[in-house]
């Protein structure tokens, strides 16, 4: 086996010696871990040679080659669909395969000289099968669109960070990452990013044939996080309210459909009023801005429970008007001022810590989705209800970690603190925390 394949093939023999001729069935719950992570990791080297491939017959049929490039003397009309064609994926996935492999190879200067990849980090990682080639996309793609704004330290402290921060990560949280890592070293570019979100805000109501209202809606961040907000907490007060009732009424409504009684139901109040009492728990739309930003009116804002960063203006906008509270954080993220609302004391301490969790501190769901729990247990430990024993969990990440045995540790006090979840043994003999919260989320953190 040649050198360029040599880690791919480690990992798919560490994958065959766990799995080899057995059932899968036969696997116990490590072994199927393992091999879940080895096959991962093949994926991801496989995906690394892929690129690598894909840029070098790019090469070849470039242009300027004629009818003697590679892909045309294949009977090709461009290399994307050559590849497109041998691997059955899209057009766009070959296009995306291409970019990367472009991006990641080392160069030929003019001189003849051998040069870098034009994304060193991005192409480390991708090598070492620490990210997948969708994961490096998704960064180039983002950093070539503000190089000449942001200049080439910025780019690449971003790029380092971002590799860093990818490996663990899904995709979507990737995006946020990747998004709020952009507001941060391009924030001139936020407004304008924003007024192109503004432009292709639309809703679209139709009823089709068998009498249905089909809703289709595209909201902007400054107008869609209350349409969030409000659905995300009538959904988690009806989950609640089904819990309470199981044992009486079996019936059970999935996500979607409280999603639609959500939106149904807001839409009656505002008509007719017809109930007194929202079903939220006093949720609230909180956006959330540096002081020097507030001030200077440099930066940008963001909106809990929403990926994509809004202006300085939009911010000051939202803040104005009703049912949101903005959080003006100084130094050290420093809470200096909850906005104009006075909260009871325990819904204060429920806005710190999602400033410092930045939603479920494991999983990061959005605020709305959580609750505040004690990591030392109030009954069992005697634990105080005090921010430092205190962290925001999600339904089912509650559940997982006092049903798995994972232990939930504190660095520090007040927003600033770090959270860090610690495994079992089960899943990590060596029980290597975990980083959690908003740090693990937030580029900015």
């Amino acid at each position: 086996m040649t050198e360029h394949l040599a880690k791919l093939a480690a990992a798919v023999a560490t994958a065959d010696d766990v799995w080899g001729a057995r059932a899968v069935e036969s696997l116990t719950p490590a072994e199927l871990m393992s091999l879940n992570g080895r096959l991962a990791e093949a994926q991801r080297l496989l995906d690394s040679s892929r690129s690598r491939v894909a840029a070098e017959i790019a090469r070849q049929s470039r242009p300027e080659l004629g009818p003697g490039g590679l892909a045309k003397s294949q009977g090709f009309r461009n290399p994307t669909a050559l590849i497109a064609a041998t691997s059955g994926s899209t057009s766009g996935d070959a296009a995306r395969l291409v970019k990367v492999g472009e991006a990641t190879a080392p160069r030929m200067t003019l001189s003849g000289h051998a040069a870098p990849a034009r994304h060193p980090h991005v192409a480390e990682a991708l090598q070492d099968g620490l990210i997948s080639a969708a994961a490096a996309n998704a960064i180039i793609t983002m950093l070539d669109g503000v190089a000449l704004r942001a200049g080439r330290e910025a780019t690449d402290r971003a790029e380092q960070l971002l590799v860093e921060k990818a490996p663990g990560l899904t995709a979507d949280q990737l995006c946020r990452l990747i998004a709020r890592a952009q507001a941060w070293i391009d924030p001139d570019g936020v407004a304008p990013r924003e007024q192109e979100l503004r432009a292709e805000q639309q809703l679209h109501i139709s009823e089709d044939r068998h009498g249905m209202i089909v809703v289709n809606a595209k909201f902007d961040p400054e107008h869609g996080a209350p349409v969030k907000v409000f659905v995300d907490a009538y959904v988690g007060a009806e989950l609640r309210a089904q819990r309470d009732r199981e044992g009486a009424d079996a019936t059970r409504r999935s996500i979607p459909q409280l999603q639609a009684d959500a939106l149904a139901w807001l839409a009656a109040h505002a008509l007719g009023c017809e109930k007194k009492d929202l079903p939220i728990q006093g949720a609230t739309v909180i956006v959330r801005i540096d002081h020097e930003d507030l001030v200077e009116g440099t930066g940008y804002a963001t909106i809990d429970g929403v990926a994509a960063p809004v202006s300085v203006a939009t911010a000051r906008r939202m803040a104005a008007g009703g049912g949101v509270i903005s959080c003006v954080l100084g130094a050290g993220s420093e809470v200096l001022d909850w906005g104009r609302r006075r909260r009871f004391f325990t819904e204060a301490q429920k806005l710190v810590l999602g400033e410092r969790d930045g939603g479920c501190a494991m999983c990061g769901a959005p605020p709305s989705h959580t609750k505040a729990h004690h990591i030392r247990w109030w009954a069992r430990d005697a634990g105080p209800t005090d921010i430092d024993n205190g962290v925001l969990l999600c339904e089912s990440c509650h559940h997982r970690i006092h049903d798995n045995g994972w232990d939930v540790r504190v660095e520090g006090t007040g927003v600033g603190a770090t959270v860090w979840f610690v495994p079992p043994r089960h899943v990590d003999p060596d029980r290597r925390p975990r980083l959690g919260g908003r740090a693990r989320f937030d580029y900015a953190a």
